[in-house]
Order: C-alpha cells, then sequence, then structure tokens
C-alpha cells in the first residue's frame, strides 16, 4: 500500500494529541507501518498544533511535506487554510466549521478573516465541514470535538466501524469512554 498522510491541525488545548493518539494506535493494530510526528507552537497559550500522521506498508518518515497531505482534519476554520499548501490535489479537508480568534485577533493587532471556507472551495478543494462543537456538546462535552473530528474522519477509510469504537475504550480514560463513544457515533453519521 502506499503511504497515506493525515495532518491533524488546531490549537493548544482542542486535544489533537489524543486524535492522533487514536488514530495511530488504530493504524498500528490494523496492521500497519505508522510515523507519528507532533509539532507544538506555543500550544499552551493557544497557538498552532500540528499532528502528522503517515501510514502504510513501510513508512520512513514522520514528517508531511507539502503536497503529500491525503487529509487535512482541521479543529478550527484558520488553521485548515494556514496548512492548505500541504494538501495533495485531490486531498479532502474536514473541518469544524467552528472559529476560534488567534491572540493577534484577541489583542486587535488583527481581524479574524471571513469566509474562510468558501475561499477554500473556490479553489477547488474538497472540504468537508462540520459543526463539531455543536455536536460535542450534544454528546455531552464540548472538548470531544476532536472524536467528532475522528468520528468523521473515519468515513473515508476503510476500517471497521467497530476497530475505532474498540480503540476509543483502549486509548481514552475510563470515565470519558461513554461521552466519547457518543461524539465519535455523531460525527460518523454527520
Amino acid at each position: 500500500m502506499e503511504t497515506k498522510n493525515v495532518m491533524i491541525v488546531g490549537v493548544g488545548g482542542q486535544g489533537s494529541l489524543l486524535a492522533s493518539k487514536l488514530l495511530g494506535a488504530l493504524l498500528i493494530r490494523r496492521g500497519y507501518d505508522v510515523k507519528v510526528s507532533e509539532v507544538h507552537g506555543m500550544s499552551q497559550r493557544g497557538g498552532s498544533v500540528v499532528t502528522y500522521v503517515r501510514f502504510g506498508d513501510k513508512v520512513y518518515s514522520p514528517v508531511i511535506s507539502t503536497g503529500e497531505a491525503d487529509f487535512i482534519v482541521s479543529f478550527e476554520q484558520l488553521e485548515a487554510a494556514r496548512y492548505l499548501d500541504c494538501l495533495k490535489k485531490d486531498g479532502k479537508i474536514i473541518v469544524n466549521a467552528q472559529a476560534i480568534d488567534p491572540m493577534p485577533v484577541i489583542t486587535g493587532a488583527a481581524v479574524y478573516p471571513e469566509g474562510i471556507l468558501d475561499t477554500l472551495k473556490a479553489q477547488g478543494v474538497t472540504v468537508d465541514a462540520i459543526d463539531a462543537l455543536a455536536l460535542a456538546q450534544k454528546a455531552g462535552n464540548a472538548k470531544s470535538v476532536n472524536i467528532v473530528l475522528m468520528g468523521r474522519l473515519a468515513k473515508y477509510f476503510d476500517i471497521p466501524y467497530d476497530a475505532w469504537i474498540d480503540e476509543i475504550r483502549q486509548i481514552v480514560k475510563p470515565q470519558f469512554v461513554d461521552v466519547n463513544l457518543k461524539a465519535f457515533e455523531l460525527g460518523y453519521n454527520f
């Protein structure tokens, strides 16, 4: 199998590291060679966080370069736009429709761009936008946006639904399993 590349992008505190851990563990259990690399940029202050997950028969590097990502899973709109150059020509962006103001916007030094998703679509990008925050709240915890997005990503993978569920049970702390299973289901069935 040719190597597939998934970028998980967001801001600090959104759970992108748990999402990459879930995806990586699931793929390893399915028999793939997997490389995961995390890049933290001021994550403790709401800065950008990027995780690369690469899998296939044999993966030599954990880094995804320009034009290599099959999927970008973005926890908010601006992060999707920020990493657009990494997407393959026929790649897909799964994006939480939520907008989270970065520090320059909060301080008044910049304005959050309007119409990001429309701009991406106008460029011919396949955008699967989902209100992951609303679905996470419906599941019972706003912090489960990450698992809602993993549920949406699962629709594009040829991996049985039950395998994802089993992995969530293995990875997530026991007290949060039920809400995360619901979040995954909502994202999957959106």
